[in-house]
């Protein structure tokens, strides 16, 4: 099955905690603090693969975590970091931040990898907290938490020629007999409905053929699924606009071409300025004649025009041995036409932390803070200092007491929650 969208959640690994353990051996009563630290969570890695044409895979399975790294322990013996989760999507692959709409990674080429959501460090061991006024601390980190998102996934396909047209005009057939590519072919509109590839041989040199699904006229606003199929043109080189210069359909091949062009343009302007051959098809059916007399007087000196029949094969030939002659010619796609459609500049904020009430708790929000309060441990007198310290520093305590807190009141910080008193958190 041909899926092209999906939504997917990940969440990379947390980091180890740091140990708290001191050196206790025989003959040693002062052996110090040896606590070693966590190792590093694992990174959410992408990585573009030509062999994939589809994101079904996502759509069974939508939450990906990396694994955490390794806690650490005494003797100074660190914690392992955890190996990285990669995940394998289409070449072709634009990844979006859901919650911004943001573009972060647009995956062209086989092997190309990014790193979209990074593990947490891990956490410090006690040995890293001696000094010269503690030379026995009880202090130690907890692990990083890991970068977690939701990414949507937007595939646009990567071929060497796009097939064009108004539905029914012949593409299927066309690529089914130049190519192993076998769609479903029948005389109705929209046979197609999902992009077909297939790989065509001529001679000794191959290219990449896309059968984009018929364009209808307002496809650029929507119409007859019109954004889904007009996407995968973005990333073809070279367009074969296909008629039917029969009529047969009980329209006029020129009134068509113009109009798919004009949806082209809308959609993107740079699809107006992609190079593009005018294949008129069905030159085997009666009738084929005077409109590709009229063709050529319309528009011969502004296109190459290739007649065939993609039932006959008549033409066929000199259109492949054509497209293998420019194709070399034409440069490679990179970035969708217009990217910018979709990118979102975001105005981050200065403060380090913000502070709000919500039903008498004062709720402490902001990056770094959440961050140290994940990472803080509590669970000895020099670790609670430690964290109070830093609440001080970054300026904490002052802000809470200029709103007004007061003994008791109830104080979060990401997943911690804290009671307040005048004596400290």
């Amino acid at each position: 099955m041909f899926y092209d969208r999906a939504k997917i959640y990940v969440k990379a690994g947390d980091g180890g905690a740091g140990a708290v353990s001191f050196r206790r051996e025989k003959y040693v009563p002062l052996g110090g603090p040896n606590g070693g630290d966590g190792g590093r969570g694992g990174d959410i890695i992408l990585e573009a693969d030509e062999g994939l044409r589809t994101l079904v895979d996502f759509r069974y399975r939508r939450h990906y975590k990396a694994d955490r790294g390794e806690h650490g322990q005494g003797k100074d013996m660190h914690g392992k970091g955890a190996e990285n989760l990669v995940l394998r999507i289409p070449a072709g692959t634009i990844i979006k931040n859901e919650g911004t709409g943001e573009i972060m990674a647009d995956l062209t080429r086989h092997g190309q990898r990014v790193t979209i959501a990074k593990g947490g460090r891990g956490g410090r061991g006690n040995a890293r907290f001696m000094s010269n006024t503690n030379k026995a601390p009880t202090v130690a980190e907890r692990g990083e938490p890991g970068e977690e998102l939701w990414l949507l996934f937007e595939l646009k396909l990567l071929a060497d020629v796009g097939l064009v047209g108004f539905p029914n005009v012949g593409k299927s057939t066309l690529i089914s007999r130049v190519s192993a590519a076998r769609p479903k072919i029948a005389d109705y509109h929209f046979t197609t409905l999902v992009p077909n590839l297939g790989v065509v041989q001529v001679e000794d040199e191959s290219f990449v053929m896309a059968d984009i699904p018929g364009i209808i006229e307002g496809a650029h606003s929507g119409a007859g699924l019109g954004h889904e199929f007009l996407r995968h043109i973005e990333r073809t080189r070279l367009l074969l606009h296909i008629l039917d210069i029969s009529g047969s359909e009980g329209r006029d091949p020129l009134e068509d071409f113009k109009i798919i062009n004009q949806e082209l343009k809308l959609h993107s302007p740079a699809l107006a300025e992609r190079p593009m051959l005018v294949v008129p098809n069905k030159i085997d059916v009666n009738g084929s004649e005077e409109n590709l007399r009229r063709l050529r007087e319309e528009f011969g000196d502004a296109y190459e025009i290739y007649p065939i029949s993609a039932v006959t094969g008549e033409g066929i030939d000199k259109l492949l041995h054509k497209m293998i002659q420019i194709l070399p010619e034409v440069p490679l796609i990179g970035l969708s036409a217009d990217p910018d459609e979709h990118r979102m500049v975001q105005v981050q904020s200065e403060d380090r932390f913000v502070i709000t009430r919500e039903d008498g708790m004062y709720i402490i929000t902001g990056k770094e803070i959440e961050r140290h309060a994940a990472m803080a441990y509590l669970d000895t007198d020099d670790g609670v200092m430690r964290f109070q310290n830093i609440l001080k520093v970054m300026g904490v305590d002052d802000a809470l007491k200029e709103q007004g807190i007061k003994e008791g009141n109830k104080v979060s910080i990401g997943k911690l929650e804290l009671e307040w008193s005048e004596g400290g958190q």
